[in-house]
């Protein structure tokens, strides 16, 4: 007999309160709406959840690959108030990623800036050139570890800018790309194979993970008097590519 896996949670809730709902996004969700129906995209499973007539906004956004932290509020008014609070770099976010080798020092801060990425076939992508804009983004080293694949390692870093795909092009450029980018891996050619969907089973395997390894793990705030911290723990398939590391772990 075979085995019935449980239904997809609508939505995975870390807070909720009157005006504001706090979500752990699973990676391969996109938080936009699409024409693929209400549960196809973040906000359509917030409309759901929350039910007729209201109008939820979405304070913070991920890439769809990423999961995560994902705070929506409510109303405008509480939309207003948080989005002045991101908007003036009053939010600290932490991420944690994979990505491949061994970063040289256990902590680091890359300053370098963003702009389009004019060479690329990839419409979306950025890349560091010395007329973008400033960004600044601090890592720590938590693990080195070895796999049959190569070298590892789990890092966890603090964006002190928000720019787009500004941790992923960081440690790429730094020469440690998070392991699963499509993008900014060692071949462009796979995210357009992906969304045009045509990516190949040898193509996933050379991904190594079936999404890119960057998860938003927390924010804290201060709102309305009150200190805020939100924080959400990797999915399974993050976890067990660092923690299941068979030889020569460090």
């Amino acid at each position: 007999m075979t085995a019935t896996l449980p239904p997809e949670p609508l939505l995975r809730v870390l807070h909720e309160e009157a005006d504001l709902l706090v979500l752990t996004k699973p990676a391969g969700l996109v938080c936009h709406p699409t024409k693929q129906g209400e549960r196809s995209s973040l906000i359509g499973r917030v409309r759901l959840h929350l039910g007729a007539g209201t109008r939820p906004h979405l304070v913070n956004r991920l890439d769809r690959e990423t999961s995560g932290v994902v705070l929506v509020a409510k109303n405008a008014p509480t939309a207003g108030q948080l989005g002045r609070l991101w908007e003036s770099r009053a939010v600290e976010k932490t991420y944690r990623a994979i990505v491949r080798g061994h970063p040289g020092q256990d902590h680091g801060l890359i300053e370098a800036p963003l702009g389009k990425d004019e060479r690329s076939a990839v419409a979306i992508k950025d890349c560091v050139r010395a007329d973008g804009r400033a960004a600044r983004t601090e890592f720590w080293v938590e693990r080195r570890f070895r796999r049959p694949e190569g070298d590892f390692s789990l890092v966890r870093i603090v964006p002190h800018t928000g720019r787009k795909h500004q941790i992923r092009i960081h440690l790429a450029h730094l020469g440690h790309p998070i392991v699963g980018d499509k993008i900014y891996g060692d071949d462009e050619q796979l995210y357009l194979a992906f969304v045009a969907g045509r990516l190949t089973e040898a193509e996933r395997r050379r991904l190594l993970l079936p999404h890119q390894a960057l998860h938003a793990a927390a924010v804290r705030f201060s709102w309305r008097g009150t200190p805020r911290t939100f924080e959400a723990e990797p999915e399974d398939w993050f976890t067990k590519f660092s923690d299941d590391a068979p030889v020569g772990s460090d």
